[in-house]
């Protein structure tokens, strides 16, 4: 069978792409711009090519049709009208990333089925991927478009650590703030619920719906079954670095507001997602993909994470900025506790 990954080394992507060059009934191709090919395992064709430019795209995919064309970089409906010109009648399935981010905030409860309402309020990001996903739903019930929708939570590899309260620079400074013996902000008190899925362990549910006919017309929510709070996935960013966790919290509402002014886009990442604590039933992916679990826990897949940025600081930027930031809010904290009880 073929495959193409529009995009496809990404952190989500990487893993579905390593599994599927290991197995001898996939063909894999990647359309990307080609900047990363050093990490392309070997066997796995490229196409090089700016997805943008949908005439040169069309020329460069002449004669090829796919099983399976994953999307992983469609981010408004624009994108996916133009994968639908390129597509249609050349693959027998179209997967869609979209996001379990697009769920309806508030939450009206906190397990998530793939029938709660999508709706976004906090986040544009998060109503761009329902639009998408409603073009591309529209253009199945009327013409057969074989898509099939995924939504990931918050997936993590061996070179991410998965946070909820970072600066533009992402996690690496959040962790240097945990060496240096710093407060650590976390969102709210810590204590609502969330999913982290490692992505050799998205692959798994992945591929499994790959070339799958029970998946067409579908949407898939994937993610691991482990559930921890906040503070227990920082207590364990801390205790795979041999630290003290100092956690200082903060409500999202006063990040949301503050982040405004300091340039820190708070309101979406976590009044819109973070914020609030949400488990998954999987049941219905796992009704396809029995074989979808959880093999690597978090306690030993933030290890796996944490040797690598350990072992590679020149791949990741220090966040000064950030870092003042966070001194800020905990400075105006502490200093309006201290006016209130004097």
């Amino acid at each position: 069978m073929r495959a193409l990954f529009i995009g496809g080394t990404g952190t989500i992507s990487m893993g579905i792409v390593k599994r599927l060059a290991e197995d001898p009934l996939w063909e894999v191709y990647l359309l990307n711009r080609g900047n990363r090919k050093a990490e392309v395992p070997s066997g796995v064709k490229q196409i090089v090519a700016d997805i943008y430019d949908e005439d040169d795209v069309k020329k460069k995919l002449d004669g090829l049709t796919f099983d399976v064309v994953s999307e992983f970089i469609a981010f408004d409906v624009s994108a996916v009208e133009r994968d639908y010109r390129l597509f249609k009648g050349k693959t027998r399935q179209y997967i869609f990333i979209s996001s379990a981010s697009a769920y309806n905030k508030p939450a009206a409860g906190y397990v998530i089925t793939e029938g709660t309402t999508l709706a976004n309020p906090y986040w544009e990001y998060s109503r761009n991927k329902i639009a998408c996903e409603e073009f591309l739903m529209k253009k199945y019930r009327e013409e057969g478009f074989p898509v099939t929708i995924v939504r990931p939570s918050h997936t993590y590899s061996e070179k991410s650590v998965p946070l909820g309260v970072h600066g533009d620079k992402g996690f690496y400074q959040v962790i240097k703030r945990m060496q240096e013996g710093k407060p650590v902000i976390i969102q709210g008190d810590g204590s609502s619920l969330w999913a982290v899925t490692f992505n050799s362990d998205f692959a798994i549910g992945f591929t499994g719906l790959m070339g799958n006919r029970h998946a067409i017309g579908e949407a898939f929510q994937i993610t691991g079954d482990e559930i921890l709070t906040w503070d227990q996935i920082h207590q364990t960013i801390a205790d795979a670095l041999g630290v003290e966790l100092k956690p200082y919290h903060v409500s999202s509402d006063f990040l949301s507001e503050v982040g405004k002014k300091y340039g820190y886009d708070f309101t979406g990442s976590l009044l819109g997602d973070k914020a609030v604590s949400v488990a998954f039933d999987n049941s219905k992916l796992k009704r396809l993909v029995p074989q979808m679990t959880t093999n690597v826990p978090f306690h030993k897949g933030v290890r796996m994470s944490l040797d690598y940025c350990l072992a590679h600081p020149e791949q990741y930027e220090e966040d000064p900025e950030f870092d003042a930031f966070c001194d800020k809010v905990i400075d105006v904290l502490e200093n309006a506790k201290k006016s209130m009880t004097d």
